[in-house]
């Protein structure tokens, strides 16, 4: 079943083509990793299925309906989350507290007592954190916690909306390689179980290789391919302007670590 699909997305910056025609369907339960080098247009293409940027012309449908140019906040309410490149999360709160403040915002009763908004959604907050193992540091203040698992906190906001797509914009930024093939491991396994699209883009070709099952390669705005991991690892217009000799070594590696 197709989730999301982008129907010739284009988009200028005064002189500059970000995206052109830009085209690729996203299935329930399917993750697409957006690649390619700095100033691709990867940035631009994810901006506009969440609502940041508006296209020029061109079209994104989730579930069939048009959300073209739709607010954030919109495109949130009809079944999108989304996780950040640096991680979204108060500091001053608890681990579930972060988790019980998305859930009262979907809720849409963020005008609850504060003294009654504490103890709101708290076992629904905790079940969210089982599923990505962080429900023993449910009281912890997420201050406290390394970085990795903060981005596993932050995975579980996004799981609050109960959402049908998820954008991850960098998912593994500024972690350490084990974090990253965890993260991207467990992201893999709910997307999966649950039936959520997950699109996401990330300059790790190890994760990359390692956990989409297919993969859109923007270069200069443009789709220059597309395919399973197999696919644009063989494809020689991506090996020369792309992955060249180290991107191959990676992709490599993580197909042989994915078999481990």
């Amino acid at each position: 079943m197709t989730l999301l699909a982008a129907a010739g997305l284009n988009k200028r910056f005064g002189g500059v083509v970000a995206a052109k025609d830009v085209r690729f369907a996203l299935n329930a339960g399917e993750m697409l990793a957006i690649i390619g080098p700095n100033g691709a247009g990867k940035s631009t293409t994810f901006n506009m299925v969440g609502g940041q940027l508006r296209p020029d012309s061109g079209r994104v449908l989730l579930a069939g309906q048009d959300i073209t140019g739709l607010p954030p906040r919109e495109v949130c309410r009809l079944g999108v989350g989304r996780t950040f490149q640096v991680a979204q999360t108060f500091l001053s709160m608890t681990v579930a507290q972060n988790v019980q403040m998305a859930l009262i915002a979907h809720a849409g009763r963020t005008r609850e007592l504060v003294s009654r908004a504490e103890a709101l959604y708290r076992a629904q907050a905790v079940a969210l954190l089982g599923k990505v193992g962080m429900a023993a540091d449910a009281d912890r203040p997420i201050g406290e916690l390394a970085y990795g698992d903060v981005k596993r906190v932050e995975l579980a906001i996004a799981l609050a909306a109960s959402p049908r797509l998820l954008l991850m914009d960098e998912p593994t930024a500024g972690m350490a390689p084990r974090e990253r093939a965890s993260l991207m491991q467990l992201t893999a396994g709910i997307a999966r179980e649950e039936g959520i699209g997950v699109l996401f883009t990330e300059h790790d070709m190890d994760a990359v290789f390692a956990h989409a099952d297919r993969i859109l390669v923007l270069v200069r705005g443009e789709v220059i391919a597309e395919g399973t991991p197999e696919e644009v690892r063989a494809n020689e217009q991506v090996k020369r302007v792309y992955l060249g000799t180290t991107g191959h070594k990676a992709a490599l590696r993580a197909r042989r670590a994915a078999h481990v």
